[in-house]
């Protein structure tokens, strides 16, 4: 360790190696005999995010061999894949993971108390140094005994009782705020039900019929209204990259819940001149409507804004292409509301522990569309719904900045 980073610590703190003071946990478990009910997958745990908001049910659908590691409430589960993807989260049940996922825990814990290690672990000196150690470009990953070697400053046991409380506190405010946006948004699903559906018709059954929608509305095929085929992308067999060189390349990370597109999630891009025939039938230009078909989760979509760069998107998400008279967030809206979803999600396959939506499926989703008179009032109706979850969203992210400005207040640089 350095003289340098030894002479900055504060009174009492002393500088430490994280594989010295942190161990990973190894044990085993079959899925089919431990008696577990849960298992957690890459795509449960969020990017900045402590808490595991969902996971799967054991005996629900395969799970491949690498599922065999089981954690246990407290413990702190690490993505070793895409680690730019900063999934950091705290198990608050006992559960089985796939061995790409850490499970760690302090060694000794009444000298690193095992509430303050997942904020060391949200630091951004922590994720610089596990992205710069990570290997390999298309799917980067980390080994343990490279994370080891990350150094930090380490206080004294009633100091970080005192940040515990303090990085608590934060961080409850900022869940508090992403627990509304969940609930918003499902608000917003369900509420969006109540547009396209008739009076008293819910979608429990996951079906559509002229009976369940409005009078006087329509009930075309999502391939009806389409102005292209319907399409998925395709992922270029090498030379992509996060540097901003490039086209823009679109994966399901940066799809939304609610409509929007996040592309500052992994931005990745890929030469054309390399990849001219791989990415033809992939590119998509604004208004395009964007769909994930494989999960889990299922239903993230999102809008190209016309001021988008020329794009291209991977093979796990659909492309819509909607005529003109069809503004992209009615149909965005549609694909986002409860109907939709479960219409789709009835309908899914399994394969491989994962969901799939085919572009045949796609194709053949009933859309409501109202009489074109009242098409202008019901996108209005539409926007005022999304506009209350933006207006949660904006609140969120103001308590997540708060959040990360302790973050940075307590550890500085580490």
């Amino acid at each position: 360790m350095s003289d340098k980073k030894n002479k900055n610590l504060r009174l009492g703190w002393r500088q430490v190696r994280f594989g010295d003071v942190v161990r990973q946990c190894k044990e085993k478990a079959d899925p089919e005999t431990s008696g577990l009910d849960r298992y957690i997958a890459g795509d449960h745990m969020d990017t900045d995010d402590l808490r595991l908001r969902r996971w799967g049910e054991i005996g629900s659908g395969y799970l491949g061999p690498a599922f065999h590691m089981r954690f246990k409430p407290g413990q702190v589960l690490y993505g070793s894949r895409r680690t730019y993807l900063r999934k950091v989260a705290v198990a608050d049940f006992e559960g089985i993971c796939a061995n790409t996922t850490f499970v760690l825990e302090p060694k000794i814990p009444q000298e690193f108390l095992p509430e303050f290690l997942p904020f060391v672990m949200q630091t951004e000196a922590f994720h610089a140094f596990s992205i710069k150690k990570s290997k390999g470009s298309v799917n980067p990953y980390i080994n343990f005994s490279d994370l080891a070697g990350f150094e930090f400053a380490l206080p004294p046991v009633d100091e970080q009782i005192r940040l515990v409380e303090l990085l608590s506190t934060a961080h409850d405010s900022a869940d508090a705020c992403a627990s509304a946006l969940d609930a918003a948004k499902l608000l917003l699903r369900s509420g969006l039900v109540s547009v396209f559906a008739a009076e008293g018709c819910t979608p429990d059954r996951a079906e559509m019929s002229p009976a369940s929608i409005r009078p006087g509305w329509r009930l075309p095929s999502a391939k009806d209204i389409s102005v292209a085929p319907i399409t998925k992308g395709a992922t270029p067999t090498s030379a992509t990259g996060s540097l901003d060189t490039g086209i823009p390349f679109l994966k399901v990370y940066n799809l939304t819940f609610d409509g929007s597109l996040d592309f500052s999630v992994d931005p990745t891009f890929v030469t054309s001149h390399v990849h001219a025939k791989e990415l033809a039938r992939s590119q998509v230009q604004g208004g395009d409507v964007l769909m994930n078909i494989v999960g889990p989760p299922l239903g993230k979509v999102s809008i190209v804004p016309s001021d988008f760069p020329s794009a291209n998107i991977n093979q796990a998400i659909a492309r819509f292409r909607i005529r003109a008279d069809i503004p992209p967030r009615y149909f965005a809206a549609y694909l986002l509301s409860d109907w939709a979803q479960r219409w789709l999600q009835a309908r899914s396959k399994k394969t491989s522990g994962q969901q799939n939506l085919t572009l045949e499926l796609c194709q053949t989703l009933p859309v409501p569309l109202p009489p074109d008179h009242q098409l202008e009032e019901v996108v209005s109706a539409i926007d005022a719904l999304v506009e209350c979850v933006r207006r949660v969203e904006k609140r969120k992210s103001a308590a997540a900045l708060m959040y990360k400005s302790v973050l940075t207040e307590v550890f500085g640089d580490v």
